[in-house]
């Protein structure tokens, strides 16, 4: 959920997106904790891709080594030298045996090097990628705490990163790229993902907003005599996504303001915050 119209700032949205408008009061929200995994997130597709895509280069790889190795060491290549008069067709034979034997290992290698580069590449990449409330920690108050990749407790989503606070928490994502998008819709987009595929996925805002009621959902249920509040809110700069009624849409050097925005919730004591976070950093 987004504060209501009422509430505060967000009353009067600038921009023509309805985002948040920049801080502009000089408060700071400067030490906020960051909690982020140790190691892979299980569950988490880009890494069951990252996997499989390391696991098919290897593949290459050594099916590569071993047709050198029969090539070159074993003299296989050598039964289809033709001895003495060769007729056209054995010449046609050891002409395309020759050919693929040379040409085979060299292309199977090249492709499963290109694999294997890509993937580390992702890995690496996804490793030092700063997250937008991350980016932000340094104005932010260490009454706050910002947790990524945390894994929902029915493995259904890995949200990129949530951030629980005095007003309770929130989940803030990003739009895809603006290079991947291929369409926009009302309910779905269609992205082009790290292969090249075109993928459908939900519209950022609804999933966004749908992964908020997962987190309070979540929280509810440990501690049923109180709930938590929970917000949702989306990254980006694309001028056609408008904010809707149950998520934000915020620019990325927004983060902070739109978080010191969101109004304390009183029952939402220092000892649940602190039970919370231990949830949070459990589920990484």
């Amino acid at each position: 959920m987004v504060p209501p119209a009422a509430d505060g700032p967000l009353a009067e949205p600038q921009g023509t997106n309805g985002s948040f408008p920049p801080q502009q009061d000089g408060r700071t929200i400067g030490r906020m904790q960051v909690i982020v995994p140790s190691g892979p997130v299980a569950g988490d597709p880009r890494r069951l891709s990252e996997v499989r895509a390391l696991a098919v280069g290897a593949f290459l790889i050594a099916g590569a080594t071993l047709l050198a190795w029969l090539v070159l060491a074993t003299g296989f290549l050598g039964q289809f030298t033709p001895s003495g008069r060769a007729s056209t067709a054995q010449l046609v034979v050891g002409a395309l045996a020759w050919g693929l034997g040379l040409i085979a290992p060299a292309v199977l290698g090249l492709l499963g090097v290109l694999r294997v580069g890509s993937a580390v590449g992702r890995i690496r990449a996804r490793r030092h990628r700063v997250t937008p409330a991350v980016r932000a920690a340094g104005g932010i108050s260490d009454d706050y705490a910002v947790a990524t990749l945390v894994r929902l407790p029915d493995g259904s989503r890995v949200l990129p990163e949530v951030v629980v606070g005095p007003f309770g928490a929130a989940v803030i994502e990003e739009l895809p790229p603006a290079r991947a998008v291929v369409s926009r819709g009302a309910r779905s987009w269609e992205v082009r993902v790290a292969d090249g595929q075109i993928r459908r996925i939900d519209h950022p805002l609804e999933r966004a907003s749908r992964d908020a009621e997962r987190v309070r959902a979540w929280f509810s249920g440990e501690d049923a005599d109180h709930v938590v509040k929970v917000y949702a809110a989306v990254v980006g700069t694309d001028p056609v996504v408008v904010r809707s009624a149950s998520c934000a849409y915020i620019a990325p050097d927004q983060v902070a303001a739109w978080i010191a925005s969101l109004p304390p919730q009183r029952s939402f004591d220092a000892d649940r915050r602190d039970r919370v976070i231990r949830l949070v950093r459990a589920a990484l």
